[in-house]
């Protein structure tokens, strides 16, 4: 089979098993934010999945979804799969090359977002000098910039990359507004996106964590 040389769109139940890949234990709030799925959409998703044994469900106040080992081994499996078919693994390989360069200022910012320097001395930040915030937030964008170019050939061609992009500079514009948790706290943070990004090109390529 020749490779897809137009953009590829995951399938919503693989798009569902791989976010809960990406980012763990999820409810369906955060799945459908993770995904593009409204939330009717991805429970529905889930509910199937679940019938098919590839998902688990806690219950309780803070009750959420999770992947059985099948669904690990399915969504690896199909996962890999669309690598193959759609031709884009040099793709991933260079945009992981570019995000693993990235990665070591992200954490720096995140730092320099939670700490200050005052007297001379690291404290914690305590969010009152605005001048600080706004410089480590222009920073921030500098950055996302940067991670929008090393990633932008993979998002054309594979779409679930696409999202991520949305999801970051909306988390930036959140932080600006005032919603400071928005930079390093949070599941909705930029760093947490960030994360999962950094988790999806891993899993993607099949590349262990650790």
């Amino acid at each position: 089979m020749e490779p897809e040389t137009t953009p590829h769109t995951t399938e919503a139940d693989l798009l569902v098993l791989h976010a809960l890949r990406c980012a763990g234990f999820s409810g369906t709030t955060r799945l459908a934010e993770a995904t593009g799925l409204s939330e009717d959409e991805a429970e529905s998703e889930l509910i199937d999945l679940a019938l098919s044994g590839l998902v688990t469900r806690t219950g309780g106040t803070f009750g959420g979804w999770g992947l059985s080992e099948a669904g690990r081994t399915e969504g690896a499996t199909r996962i890999a799969a669309e690598l193959g078919t759609t031709g884009t693994r040099p793709l991933v390989e260079r945009a992981h090359e570019g995000f693993i360069e990235l990665n070591p200022e992200l954490l720096d910012l995140c730092t320099a977002w939670q700490l200050r320097l005052v007297d001379g001395v690291p404290a914690a930040n305590d969010h009152t000098d605005a001048g600080h915030d706004a410089r480590v937030l222009d920073l921030f964008s500098d950055l996302d910039q940067r991670l929008t170019a090393v990633c932008a050939d993979l998002s054309t061609r594979l779409v679930r990359f696409g999202r991520y992009r949305g999801r970051l500079s909306g988390a930036l514009t959140r932080a600006r507004a005032g919603a400071l948790d928005q930079v390093a706290d949070g599941t909705t943070s930029y760093h947490a996106v960030w994360a999962q990004l950094h988790e999806d090109l891993l899993a993607t390529l099949g590349i262990p964590r650790y």
